[in-house]
């Protein structure tokens, strides 16, 4: 077997037991569910969770764990898949802020029970009471990461290290969402565009899931300072991909609509570059086009016209890049074990090259 083919098999049966540990742990809630309430939200949150998605927080929280000297342990997976539950209710209630109907394929939460109001030809509005529903399920998939987390079954000094870093990721994450917001409404600038990606999904993606895995195996300071060193940069590269993705991708693959992000106007670093290099002309279209609830096919692809013919694309694709080798360059200098530098350079590789 290559050595290719040998980290492939590590990675799938890696993501097999996050999966196999999440399974448990929500069909754990079952039983505790209260008399009476409709099972919907479980049946819909299993789903939701073991349905798609790449692992990655689990995969670097793991491998900051193997990163500070500490071998494999059914407790770090545990942990680790926690991630997983707290990346779910950000995405539950990042497509009720964004007002996206489809994600990793499928309808969103919120497009879910909305179609469950109109099907059971219940009173009121159907979108309102999606959008309160799949709240309540971000809400739980917030409160489940915390529980599982916790009892992860790691000794509690351990679990006290980890998750200081975790509570402040939380804290991170959310007020990323909230500048997101305000960026929306603000100056548009690739500055604060830069700044919302780094603090809303970067360090949410790499560098905090790796802080935590070394924060539970004891890490020195030393070692979550070079956590950083090649996180930040990996964590800026993926969300830049995501955003090139948002508009540029294969919904049939993404399983995301690419009207999404210009139908709402997302200020990403992409658009502001777009924007700052327009011309007059380009200018007035973007400013008729994006952000227009009612963007069509045809004006979706002028839009993707105006940023290739102003260079954004190119841009990007640049930015990207030049935080990859970053990334690498600060993971050759970090003090890991030979398997970890070569397992998380295997992560950032499918972190940055992908399609979806």
């Amino acid at each position: 077997m290559t050595i290719e083919a040998a980290r492939e098999t590590d990675v799938r049966e890696l993501r097999e037991r996050f999966d196999a540990v999440l399974a448990g742990f929500i069909d754990r809630q079952d039983p505790q569910w209260p008399d009476g309430a409709p099972r919907g939200v479980l049946a819909t949150l299993r789903r939701f969770v073991l349905a798609g998605g790449k692992r990655l927080r689990p995969m670097f929280c793991y491998w900051g764990w193997r990163g500070a000297g500490a071998p494999d342990s059914d407790g770090v997976v545990a942990a680790a898949a926690a991630l997983e539950l707290f990346h779910a209710f950000a995405l539950i209630h990042d497509d009720i802020i964004d007002g996206s109907d489809r994600r990793r394929g499928e309808p969103s939460v919120h497009r879910v029970f909305a179609e469950l109001h109109t099907r059971s030809a219940w009173r009121g509005d159907p979108a309102l009471f999606g959008r309160n529903t799949a709240l309540l399920c971000g809400d739980l998939c917030a409160a489940w990461a915390d529980q599982m987390f916790q009892e992860c079954g790691l000794p509690a000094g351990q679990l006290r290290s980890g998750y200081a870093v975790f509570a402040h990721m939380r804290t991170e994450v959310i007020a990323g969402q909230y500048l997101d917001l305000v960026s929306g409404v603000g100056d548009g600038s690739v500055a604060s565009a830069l700044t919302v990606i780094r603090m809303k999904a970067a360090r949410y993606t790499v560098t905090r899931p790796l802080q935590i895995g070394g924060g539970l195996a004891g890490a020195e300071p030393a070692l979550l300072a070079a956590y950083a060193e090649f996180g930040d940069p990996l964590g800026d590269a993926f969300q830049l991909r995501d955003d090139v993705l948002g508009v540029f991708g294969d919904p049939a693959v993404t399983g995301k609509s690419v009207l999404d992000d210009l139908r709402e106007g997302k200020p990403t670093v992409m658009m502001a570059l777009a924007r700052s290099r327009a011309d007059r002309a380009q200018v007035a279209r973007l400013r008729d086009l994006f952000g227009n609830p009612s963007l069509d096919a045809s004006g979706a692809e002028e839009l993707r016209a105006i940023i290739v013919d102003t260079g954004a694309l190119d841009r990007i694709e640049q930015m990207i890049r030049v935080r990859a080798e970053a990334a690498l360059s600060a993971l050759e200098c970090a003090p890991l074990s030979t398997d970890a530098q070569e397992a998380l350079a295997a992560l950032a590789t499918q972190t940055v090259d992908r399609n979806s």
